[in-house]
């Protein structure tokens, strides 16, 4: 549907007026949700606090379900393609496993992000960065009728729109305004470190996970041709500890030598099983509703596919005439999620359950069991999933049994 026919039999004024969906926060997830409001025909506004490009602290991993989540025709900004991964303990009993496919690709946040926007804009959503949201309101002298929802900018300006899509992250304002609640928060901490090209041509095409000191933590690197983004995460609570397990695994690697140029932190937050997904004409998606897995803490492909249906179900919610079907509509986007996504979560909650108690049998399983190997390069190409891989692998379910009657 076109712009034009979908603005047929409004009003002039209502229709240049009033948005039919506001998106807030121009992230993989807040890009995809404005993307698919934007295709179905429909006026989207995208509102970005920062300036674009921007840096986002992220290892850059896609994986399969993110490659299958783009727009049509998206060229990924690939740094490189992995075909082999080296596992580790600790520092201790290093070894790779390589593949003749390629099991995931690595990108940069800035082009990445960008690259999603521009299709958004291409689709016809418009968009404002520098914008910061200081809150929403659906009742009250802002909002002139009840199938509108007031956007409230910093500088005092009010956008008003049918529908809202909050993608503003894990401490936006539209994750408060709907009630997100969350129950697991980890600090990652990231470093850019620009290598010579002998070290580059080492690390080219192979990625290294280091199994970590800490209870549910885990070190990455992430090779990106000149630049290797070095990378731990960890329960949040133990700052000094998570800093100290990076400044160890960076000199360990030999690495201590080289100046970052960018030296990073950030929170990521997983969302109660119970938490909301709407209130109103209002949905949240990707970090802002506490979207990730919980023992990988892959994010993006989280991000895409929940920010691709809340666009979608914004469309259904911003056409609805009453909050009745408004809420129909959002109840059925907070199933949609609850149906993939958030089982996979449930089985990444159970799977990071095991990795804290049991770090060395993971590692031995993944690194010696060759079955187990298969399941994890086909959770990076997106051929399978967690939650597949214990709905129909009978040495999964025993697994998970074994680990819940502990």
């Amino acid at each position: 549907m076109s712009s034009e026919n979908a603005d047929a039999g409004r009003e002039p004024e209502e229709s240049s007026s009033v948005w039919d969906v506001v998106v807030v926060g121009a992230g993989p997830a807040g890009a995809s949700a404005a993307y698919a409001a934007a295709v179905a025909g429909r006026r989207v506004l995208l509102l970005e606090k920062a300036e674009i490009p921007r840096y986002k602290t992220c290892g850059g991993g896609i994986i399969g379900y993110s490659r299958d989540s783009l727009p049509p025709g998206f060229e990924l900004p690939l740094k490189d393609r992995i075909h082999a991964v080296t596992f580790s303990l600790n520092g201790k009993l290093s070894r790779t496993r390589r593949s003749k496919r390629m099991l995931f690709g690595l990108i940069n946040r800035p082009e990445f992000d960008a690259g999603l926007v521009e299709e958004a804009q291409k689709a016809g959503a418009e968009l404002r960065t520098g914008a910061s949201v200081s809150r929403v309101e659906q009742h009250g002298p802002a909002v002139p009728d009840r199938r509108t929802v007031a956007v409230v900018l910093a500088d005092g300006e009010t956008v008003l729109a049918r529908a809202v899509v909050g993608a503003d992250g894990s401490a936006g304002r539209i994750g408060a305004h709907v009630g997100v609640k969350l129950d697991q928060v980890d600090l990652g901490l990231e470093a850019e470190i620009p290598v010579p090209e002998t070290v580059a041509e080492d690390w080219a095409g192979r990625v290294l996970i280091d199994w970590g000191p800490i209870p549910g933590s885990y070190g990455w690197v992430f090779p990106k041709g000149d630049t290797l983004t070095v990378g731990v995460i960890a329960a949040r609570g133990d700052g000094a500890g998570t800093k100290r397990y990076l400044d160890d695994f960076i000199g360990r690697l030999g690495l201590a030598g080289f100046e970052p140029t960018i030296s990073s932190g950030h929170l990521t937050r997983c969302r109660s099983e119970d938490s909301p997904l709407s209130r109103g004409r209002v949905v949240v998606c990707g970090d802002a509703a506490g979207l990730l897995e919980p023992w990988t803490r892959e994010g993006i492909s989280f991000a895409l596919r929940s920010g691709r249906l809340a666009g979608e179900w914004a469309v259904r919610i911003a056409e609805s005439h009453d909050a009745v079907d408004a809420r129909r509509q959002a109840l059925n986007y907070a199933f949609a999620i609850k149906a993939g996504l958030g089982v996979e979560m449930g089985v990444g909650r159970r799977m990071l359950q095991l990795f804290e108690r049991r770090p060395g049998v993971l590692h031995a399983v993944l690194t010696g069991f060759r079955p187990a190997w298969n399941a994890f390069a086909g959770v990076t190409r997106g051929t399978t999933s967690l939650a597949e891989l214990v709905r129909t692998h009978p040495l999964a379910q025993r697994a998970m049994s074994a680990m819940d009657r502990r």
